[in-house]
């Protein structure tokens, strides 16, 4: 047997197998290749419904080429799968290691339910752009046919390549389909920053919790439309953060503080909130509340979803009594952002490594700031200004902009994760 060198001339050819997946398939066929000395230049493999989809690309000798192929057949014969062969040039093959270097990018799209139609409104708008499809992977679990037990949501991950000719452009065309088609669309740059995600930071308010804590006091305190109409004032941005939140504060001049304990344990949680959190602590993440709101509703949250870093703002109290006034300095826009960079810093994190999660103006800084900024059933100001935006899913539609599957997150694995038994089946994300 002679075994070919990359560096002399041989034959190449890509080999393009199909057919009924079962343990042993691509060992048996490696197995050919190997008895002939055959090089590897590429290969893929999918699994679609158990139907096996397979490409190797290999280098052999151009005397012993007709074997083989012979025997590659010949075994996949006793497999029972159909191998077809694509002879490649080696100027193919050059340009197609010259596209390589070509930017990589992932789009990813979660809906309540994927159509056809989302699929190929995104992977058009990328093909007009001059982007190709290198892979594409179901990140949900199996869409079951029983509508009674339809599944949360779907998300489907792209993985493209090229140049593209106007980023701006094709972001802004990502945003208007989603809002059109209903469904969420992340578009973002492939890098080791994005497989290496380690703190994310929430705002509190209409994004972990589904209300506004102040409103929820001032109702309490018979000043609830007051209240209410400057907290729209403030999240639309028309209204300094500050001064809106003064004005606010004051109004709940009087409140028995024991109002606050009863609004807690009554805050309607985010959907999506547990099983996002679960996960998150599960696979290392460090998590932050940076709040317009108040520590005490913050540190209710805390205890109940093991959160680690939580700032917000201190309600003085006088007598069991709120006074109408603050302790401390507001956590508004700009601080939120020096927060993120803080935490960042203390853990050690870049910031290419930290998400930012929120709804409101005062969350534009710290969205900007992160690696990955996500507006959360935002306002419109910030869905305009936010390069990545969730509105048709819950929280835990995260997980797929983050880049995991369902498959990894079962209650099993999770159990025996936290149990140190199997944490070398997951590679450190």
């Amino acid at each position: 047997m002679n075994t070919p060198t990359l560096n002399e001339r041989g034959k190449l050819m890509l080999a393009t197998i199909q057919g009924y997946d079962r343990p042993g398939v691509t060992a048996s066929l490696m197995g050919v290749l190997a008895e002939h000395g055959a090089y590897i230049l590429d290969i893929g493999q999918s699994d679609i419904h158990s139907h096996l989809n397979l490409g190797i690309l290999f280098q052999m000798n151009e005397d012993d080429s007709g074997s083989v192929l012979k025997d590659l057949l010949f075994k996949g014969y006793e497999l029972n799968v159909q191998i077809r062969f694509t002879p490649i040039s080696t100027n193919e093959y050059g340009e197609w290691v010259n596209a390589q270097g070509k930017n990589r990018y992932i789009i990813t799209v979660v809906a309540r339910k994927m159509t056809a139609g989302m699929l190929s409104a995104v992977a058009g708008a990328a093909a007009e752009q001059g982007l190709n499809i290198d892979n594409i992977r179901r990140l949900t679990g199996r869409i079951p046919l029983d509508q009674t037990q339809q599944a949360p949501m779907a998300s489907i991950e792209f993985s493209m390549r090229g140049n593209i000719k106007d980023v701006h452009t094709f972001q802004l065309d990502l945003l208007q389909m989603s809002g059109e088609l209903d469904m969420d669309i992340s578009f973002q740059r492939e890098s080791m920053f994005r497989r290496m995600r380690r703190l994310i930071c929430f705002d509190m308010d209409s994004t972990l919790i589904q209300t506004e804590v102040i409103d929820e006091l001032a109702m309490r305190a018979g000043v609830g439309d007051q209240v209410k109409a400057i907290t729209e004032r403030a999240m639309r941005g028309e209204i300094d953060f500050i001064e809106s939140f003064t004005e606010r504060v004051a109004l709940l001049k009087g409140l028995d503080v024991s109002v606050m304990e009863d609004i807690a344990h009554n805050l309607p949680i985010t959907e999506g909130c547990e099983r996002l959190m679960r996960t998150l602590k599960v696979m290392g993440y460090k998590t932050a509340i940076l709040s317009g709101g108040f520590t005490y509703f913050g540190h209710y949250l805390q205890k109940k979803f093991d959160i680690d870093y939580v700032y917000a703002n201190e309600l003085e109290v006088a007598d069991g009594k709120l006074t109408g006034r603050y302790v401390g300095d507001v956590v508004d826009g700009r601080r939120k952002a020096d927060l993120l960079r803080l935490i960042a810093q203390v853990e050690r994190v870049d910031l290419l490594q930290t998400v930012a999660v929120g709804d409101g103006a005062n969350d534009l800084p710290m969205l900007s700031l992160a690696g990955l900024g996500i507006a959360f059933h935002a306002k419109p100001k910030v869905k305009a200004s936010a390069e990545q935006r969730i509105s048709s899913v819950g929280l835990d539609g995260i997980l797929y902009f983050l880049g995991y599957k369902d498959s990894l997150f079962d209650e099993q694995m999770i159990e025996c994760m936290k149990d140190g038994t199997c944490s070398t089946l997951f590679p450190h994300h």
